[in-house]
């Protein structure tokens, strides 16, 4: 037996973050919280303030908290609980990137049900409802606002600890391409890779079914054809809406089967370095694919076929063993830095691989691989990312 899980509704085009304060009026609800960045809310983006616009006509009590960072910790979500309760609001608007809505996600659970954020990682699953959030991604990559998961970094430990459950799952997501035509080019293509390893990995996970392949081939789709669009012509609209809307497919699809690999080393690379989660599947994604291709050969081969990845014509195995390949060369032409190139030293970085290895493992995500691998090889990718890079630079 399959169960889905997907946002009550889903509201997408341009300007559709107009449609808010509707939105909250047919869900009933009347005192939302407003969780964005501090950039978001400045002129320069002016994103909090359509948000706001949008609510003012039907919604007359609400807060804007922007009090959030880039890779939330649990000291930074207990500051925008303190927000939630002391306004005792009925719902959380989460405005932004992963970060915001993962501060958004974790907040509304613990101001719902106490206890500490660790109390709630994963294989613990939260399905018991909290308070309701309506999702407005301002980046095409996470997928945030519709699925089960958030990232939140234990400030204690420093581990990036992955929550699930429904609890975290948005009632609402609104879609407006428009609020992403501003986004620079380094933030574009790593979101937007990150977008096709969350499409990839559900489709090639143990977890896969029926439900989470169509999202994951219609995401893939969208995404393939529309990223160097978006990277190199930011003002193409018809190019950012199909990043915006792939990128939510893509989330909707991991969410109803499961990441795999790549984002097992991620969490652990991004927490001990402190690279942006987006950049971080960018760099892991080739060889992850590489060693994890040969356990599923037709599946990759299908993945490459539709983001146009191989000749056409082409088998199974070359299709598969050689996407590896054309993954790099996007991540080349996309200008993703290398583990030196990000400004990590070598040393520091061979010295934490055991660690990384086993807490990528422990995450579960590998679990759902093609190929489950072992700690051993895990750190063998590591190293084998790093020596790679090497060979760029003196090439």
């Amino acid at each position: 037996m399959r169960t889905a899980h997907l946002p009550r509704a889903i509201l997408s085009g341009g300007g559709a973050v107009g449609r808010l304060g509707a939105l909250l009026d047919n869900l009933q609800l009347r005192r939302p919280l407003v969780v964005a960045d501090t950039f978001l809310a400045s002129p320069q983006s002016g994103a909090v303030s359509k948000v706001v616009d949008a609510l003012s006509p039907t919604v007359k009590d609400f807060a804007v908290f922007t009090d959030t960072i880039s890779d939330p910790t649990t000291e930074s979500v207990a500051r925008c609980v303190d927000a939630l309760h002391r306004g005792n609001y009925d719902s959380i608007v989460a405005l932004g990137g992963g970060s915001p809505m993962d501060t958004a996600k974790a907040a509304a659970v613990l101001s719902t049900h106490g206890g500490k954020m660790r109390d709630y990682k994963a294989p613990f699953m939260m399905d018991t409802p909290s308070l309701p959030i309506i999702a407005i991604p301002t980046t095409a990559g996470t997928g945030s606002e519709a699925t089960k998961f958030t990232v939140i970094t234990d400030s204690e430990t420093n581990e990036k600890m992955l929550c699930i459950g429904l609890a975290y799952l948005p009632i609402a997501a609104i879609l407006d391409y428009e609020l992403t035509l501003s986004k620079p080019f380094r933030l574009t293509a790593d979101t937007g890779i990150d977008a096709i390893c969350h499409a990839m990995e559900a489709f090639v996970s143990a977890k896969a079914n029926p439900i989470s392949d169509g999202l994951a081939r219609s995401a893939m789709s969208k995404l393939s054809k529309s990223l160097y669009t978006a990277c190199h012509n930011p003002s193409d609209g018809a190019a950012r809406e199909a990043m915006l809307i792939g990128s939510c497919e893509a989330g909707m699809a991991f969410s109803n089967s499961s990441v795999t690999l790549i984002h097992g080393m991620s969490r652990p690379l991004g927490a001990a370095f402190h690279i942006p989660h987006g950049m971080c599947n960018a760099m892991l994604m080739p060889w992850c694919t590489s060693f994890s291709a040969p356990g599923a050969v037709a599946r990759y081969a299908e993945a490459s076929r539709i983001m146009g990845l191989c000749e056409t014509g082409a088998c199974d195995e070359a299709a598969a063993l050689g996407l590896h390949k054309s993954l790099q060369k996007i991540s080349k032409d996309l200008s993703v830095p290398t583990l030196a190139g990000f400004g990590i030293d070598e040393a520091v970085f061979r010295k934490a691989v055991p660690a990384m290895a086993s807490a990528a493992l422990a995450s579960g995500s590998p679990n759902n691989n093609p190929i489950v691998p072992q700690v051993r090889q895990i750190e063998e990718l590591y190293h084998e990312i790093w020596d790679h890079g090497l060979q760029q630079a003196t090439a």
